[in-house]
């Protein structure tokens, strides 16, 4: 069985807020410690309507003092809106709170649009290479190698460090540094092949890493029926249309037939941005999911469910990680 972690947004859904989220949040991470995923991310998004997660950092702090065992991590930090030293100095943080726990994924899109992002940064100007300096610079200072300047806490300690993208440029940054290497397939899984390909052809081994690893994001819906999870699926179709022409929500509740009513290019964007998806039965998901992983050989999947529901997310995830764990039916004689 390929791992399976789970990449949460803190979803804020129609009717709840900021605060409700993140107590969720909490109650996933606890609940997948109990089921044995790898790893708990959150991610850094900035002036959405319907995600919590913007401090990243401060979130994973709450997460981390409500779980015991799960490696907790970034999925990611947006590293142009940051100095490198903020970031060491709180997963520095982190790692001293919750020792061999820490994951910090870095990416190199600003997480937002560009209003937002002049907001965080007061300028946009930057170049191609300003990223790759900006993940170096970041781990010279867990290194204790970037002279007078130092990062306490964060110097001396051990935190992996990924590289995510979706596109080459981040699998040819992530092979030539020999980190591992996520790709964000869940909502843009074009160039998903490409990347890899290219990632573990290039892929030189490091302190780090010795060989290529690659992580791939994964939307999971699991129900008791297709139907079902057919219908709790069509809240995050909702959101990314929203998301698409400019307008985000908040996480609203399931539509039924919700996709039959868009137009017909509408309806080919949702198909190709959910390409990477499992939703239906916990037979209809085993099997979505295993022709996914033989068709991409990934070392791990991160997991992402945006259901409205609560409860039923906390479902989902155990149904799908009781379906994949079903041993494979023996062959007659």
């Amino acid at each position: 069985m390929v791992p399976l972690s789970i990449l949460d947004l803190s979803p804020i859904v129609e009717g709840s807020d900021a605060g409700q989220s993140l107590r969720n949040s909490a109650d996933l991470a606890r609940h997948a410690e109990s089921l044995l995923y790898q790893r708990f991310w959150m991610a850094e998004h900035h002036s959405m309507a319907g995600i919590a997660s913007a401090a990243t950092a401060v979130a994973l702090a709450f997460v981390g003092s409500q779980t015991s065992t799960i490696r907790i991590g970034a999925g990611g930090i947006m590293l142009p809106n940051h100095a490198p030293l903020i970031v060491a100095e709180q997963f520095g943080t982190l790692e001293s709170l919750y020792p061999g726990r820490i994951d910090l994924g870095l990416g190199r899109a600003p997480g937002t649009d560009q209003a937002a992002a002049h907001a965080m940064r007061r300028n946009l100007v930057s170049d191609a290479d300003q990223f790759p300096r900006d993940v170096v610079e970041l781990m010279g200072y867990f290194r204790g190698d970037n002279g007078r300047v130092r990062a306490i806490p964060g110097e001396g300690l051990s935190i992996p460090i990924w590289i995510l993208g979706s596109s080459l440029f981040g699998a040819q940054l992530a092979a030539m540094l020999g980190l591992p290497y996520a790709f964000a397939s869940h909502f843009a899984p074009q160039m998903m092949m490409e990347a890899i390909k290219v990632y573990r052809e290039r892929f030189e081994p490091s302190e780090q890493l010795d060989k290529p690893y690659v992580m791939l994001g994964f939307n999971a819906i699991v129900a008791d029926s297709d139907e079902e999870a057919q219908l709790l699926a069509t809240s995050v179709q909702q959101a990314f249309v929203s998301l698409r022409t400019g307008n985000p929500i908040q996480l609203p509740p399931p539509r039924p037939g919700y996709a039959d009513e868009l137009p017909l290019e509408a309806r080919a964007t949702l198909r190709q941005i959910l390409s990477a998806s499992a939703i239906g039965s916990p037979e209809t998901a085993r099997r979505q999911i295993g022709e996914f992983v033989e068709c991409t050989l990934p070392d791990e999947l991160m997991v992402t469910a945006q259901v409205y529901d609560h409860q039923a997310r906390l479902k989902s995830y155990q149904l799908l990680m009781e379906a994949v764990r079903q041993p494979e039916p023996a062959l007659s004689s």
